[in-house]
């Protein structure tokens, strides 16, 4: 369940109304879900996601109405439920990750980190707003604050040709003249 919220970034609701109908693992492999306003969209899956999604179904009811992620009695899980598990599960990677433990981890916080990676893959911000089923680019920019690392290769880019990045050292004679002055 985790590992699709991260790759989709569906909402909470989006991901807890799927069913084994909503997945396409075929050729094109793809998840569809009801999003805002009613409104079906389709986002793609990843080959290890596909993986994942099968090996998942064995342990599911051969019931197209399927929940895909149920709870104990087989029904649809709770947004609390869904952040119980984000918890517990964070909690553990935080053993392993110790800098996880400081950190607030929400399923808002899985649908972020699906915009963040899109954009560090290079993806279009128009494209990552369609992806998340925003009605506008402009919604998709409050997932998008650009971290440092992309802020480095943004200043990368403007460096002129022939130049070396770093910081400028001037040379000795240039710090004698300007210490004359």
């Amino acid at each position: 369940m985790l590992h699709t919220a991260i790759i989709t970034g569906l909402r909470v609701s989006e991901l807890t109304d799927l069913t084994r109908d909503s997945l396409h693992l075929g050729a094109g492999p793809h998840v569809t879900c009801h999003g805002k306003g009613r409104k079906q969209r389709a986002t793609p899956l990843t080959p290890t996601a596909v993986t994942v999604l099968r090996e998942w179904l064995k342990e599911l009811p051969d019931d197209p109405a399927q929940v895909l992620f149920p709870g104990r009695a087989g029904s649809r899980l709770s947004r609390d439920a869904v952040e119980r598990r984000l918890t517990l599960h964070a909690a553990t990677a935080a053993t392993a990750c110790p800098s996880l433990a400081c950190k607030k981890i929400s399923p808002h916080a899985l649908r972020h980190t699906a915009a963040m990676r899109l954009l560090h893959a290079g993806v279009e911000v128009s494209v990552i707003a369609l992806w998340l089923g925003h009605e506008q680019t402009e919604t998709a920019g409050i997932y998008l604050h650009a971290d440092l690392a992309l802020k480095e290769n943004a200043l990368a880019r403007t460096t002129p040709p022939g130049t070396t990045p770093g910081r400028y050292r001037p040379p000795d004679p240039l710090l004698a003249f300007l210490e004359s002055l």
